[in-house]
């Protein structure tokens, strides 16, 4: 944002006013990088790199730009949330490349089968992102019934004569794991290999998508040791670089500490999903680590401070273990505070950011593992029927929100080059399939 103070000459007033355009003019045209321009993100030690420079992630989620995009007169919607995001320096979207089942938006109809129209929605979001230089981490399951889910998944086991008991055999049943890996790549309309319509790249060789998530939110409570999830993250993701060698791959977990962090179980809310923060990332073919924090749905206890008190030590904790135990970096890929909480106060959302924030920066600034992060959730004007309680639109939900997403991004937009200035950038990891 750009400042300037009142003066009493009229003709001063109209240069400086000039100079505000300019510059404004200059950050758009800036923000607009088309994407033979970027290079793919890489990690190299603690650190993502784009184009040769150290890259900090400032973002949002915005899971439902697919499914929006998917009907064309909805498509506004679409351009208007990345515009306003590359207006105010967001440079990382979220957003969910599955949508199983039935439904008029199912992305996947059947295993391997796919609705031209859904894909095309998601093939304008990829060509949108590229037009406002925004880059996209795309999920391709979900934990939960919403679009499909595991439960989806399990559900075409069984009619094709699978034995399943429970929805956690979807990290188990062969079946339903080779159901998986069509939605990867079965043939060329699966997500990897798609050839946009609009911009005639393969999904795979586009440096506008970031990462691949392998699962929102993976969970399997029924295995307490972990094992599960350990060995379907481990199939996934070296499934994944298999076909792609471009992309970094993520597992999508919340940050959950299980059996093998003992010690640090403690810093949980209080239950166990199945999970490992330190196991499940130290996979190879992992790239990057990552965390949610939802204390206002964790915990029990509605008292901010106690909230508070949690979300700055389950980030110590996880920004300690990224770069002391997985030297690999770290982004916050869920954060927000829900309207509907009893007494919710802007003041209450805006502490949260300020939490996160100042200790990504704090990490960023001092050569640590955190990356940055993204908030849940970002939405345009005239979608009250997707809030959730956590949606913000630039610019109306809160001034002094909005105030705080721009400085962030400021602030790792200055760091990011002034580490850049400041001499060379690690060399590269070589994992999984990455050269």
């Amino acid at each position: 944002m750009v400042y300037f103070h009142l003066i009493k000459n009229k003709e001063m007033v109209n240069v400086r006013l000039v100079g505000v355009v300019l510059v404004l003019v200059w950050v758009t045209v800036d923000l607009n990088v088309e994407a033979e321009e970027l290079g793919f993100v890489e990690t190299r030690g603690l650190h993502f790199v784009a184009n040769g420079s150290i890259f900090f992630a400032n973002g949002y989620n915005a899971y439902w730009l697919m499914t929006m995009a998917s009907d064309p007169s909805q498509r506004t919607k679409v351009t208007s949330a990345l515009s306003d995001a590359s207006r105010h320096g967001l440079t990382v979207a979220r957003a969910w490349a599955f949508s199983d089942g039935g439904g008029s938006n199912a992305l996947q109809t059947s295993p391997g089968a796919y609705n031209e129209q859904t894909f095309q929605g998601l093939d304008f979001v990829v060509s949108e992102a590229r037009k406002f230089g925004a880059r996209l981490i795309l999920s391709l399951a979900n934990n939960y019934d919403n679009f499909g889910g595991k439960k989806q998944y399990v559900e075409w086991g069984r009619l094709q004569g699978q034995s399943i008991a429970s929805e956690d055999e979807f990290f188990t049943n062969p079946v339903v794991k080779d159901f998986y890996k069509n939605h990867v790549k079965v043939n060329l309309q699966a997500v990897l290999t798609r050839v946009n319509t609009i911009t005639g790249v393969a999904y795979k060789d586009d440096p506008t998508i970031f990462a691949w998530e392998l699962m929102n939110e993976p969970r399997c409570p029924s295995d307490s040791s972990g094992k599960n999830i350990q060995e379907w993250i481990a199939e996934m993701a070296a499934y994944l670089k298999s076909i792609d060698e471009n992309h970094l791959v993520e597992a999508g977990l919340e940050g959950f500490y299980g059996q093998i962090s003992s010690n640090q179980k403690q810093a949980n809310p209080g239950f166990q999903v199945g999970t490992d923060f330190i196991a499940n990332n130290q996979i190879p073919a992992i790239d990057f680590a990552t965390i949610h924090s939802y204390p206002d749905q964790w915990l029990s206890t509605p008292d901010e401070q106690s909230q508070l008190a949690f979300l700055n030590n389950w980030l110590d904790a996880h920004i300690d273990d990224a770069r002391n135990v997985l030297r690999k970096p770290l982004l916050v890929a869920e954060f927000g505070k829900s309207t509907k909480d009893p007494g919710f106060s802007t003041d209450q959302r805006d502490a949260v950011f300020r939490a996160v924030y100042s200790k990504i920066y704090a990490s960023a600034r001092t050569g640590g593992a955190t990356a940055g992060s993204l908030f849940w959730q970002l939405m345009a004007q005239g979608m009250e029927s997707y809030g959730d309680g956590y949606e913000i639109v630039l610019g109306e939900s809160a001034p002094t929100t909005t105030r705080l997403i721009a400085a962030q991004s400021r602030q790792l937009r200055l760091l990011s080059g002034a580490r850049a200035g400041g001499g060379p950038v690690p060399e590269k990891r070589r994992t999984g399939g990455r050269n």
